[in-house]
């Protein structure tokens, strides 16, 4: 083989039994990309984001394009007579759908599920339209209200050398503002 050498794991790895569940019930192309993720982070070519609040010692990755489904993973400390520095605990291989990952996680580690405020329905809440602008929009000037309109005359630019104007071509009459 003429391809690059095999990047060697920094971390060990374990899954959680239900996490493995998961990752075989998933669909088939979500299972391929979640294993191709956990592979480049067990080698330390991808850290996942953190998590918050209650889930701060955790990580995810999305799996998919479209951000649908989560891996949550914790890195923990293993003993000093192990090979690797640290290990990679898969805790679940879920889609996020009305938080169902993070409840699962919050499950399986024994963490108490903290009651989030309730989200606003804004399906049927009618679009808020800008306010008008107390100042004038930019563009244009605009003559000032105590300013009488002035005729604007429009002059052409003198002809290019050796392009002179044609005589059945008549010039365009001054343009006035009204």
């Amino acid at each position: 083989m003429t391809g690059a050498p095999e990047a060697r794991p920094a971390f060990s790895l374990s899954i959680d039994p239900r996490a493995l569940t998961d990752l075989l019930q998933a669909p088939g192309d979500i299972r391929d990309l979640a294993l191709t993720l956990l592979h480049d982070v067990v080698t330390a070519r991808l850290f996942g984001a953190r998590l918050t609040h209650d889930l701060e010692n955790c990580r995810k990755l999305y799996v998919d394009h479209r951000k649908a489904w989560r891996i949550v993973y914790i890195q923990r400390p293993v003993p000093a007579n192990f090979t690797h520095r640290a290990e990679i605990h898969v805790v679940a291989v879920r889609p996020r759908a009305n938080q169902e990952v993070y409840d699962t996680v919050r499950a399986r580690l024994g963490i108490p599920h903290a009651a989030r405020a309730p989200q606003p329905d804004t399906a049927h809440q009618p679009i808020p339209r800008p306010a008008l602008r107390p100042y004038p929009m930019p563009g244009l000037p605009r003559p000032r209200p105590d300013e009488p309109a002035r005729a604007v005359t429009q002059t052409l630019p003198a002809p290019h050398p050796g392009l002179e104007p044609r005589s059945e071509i008549s010039p365009p009459a001054p343009f006035t503002a009204s």
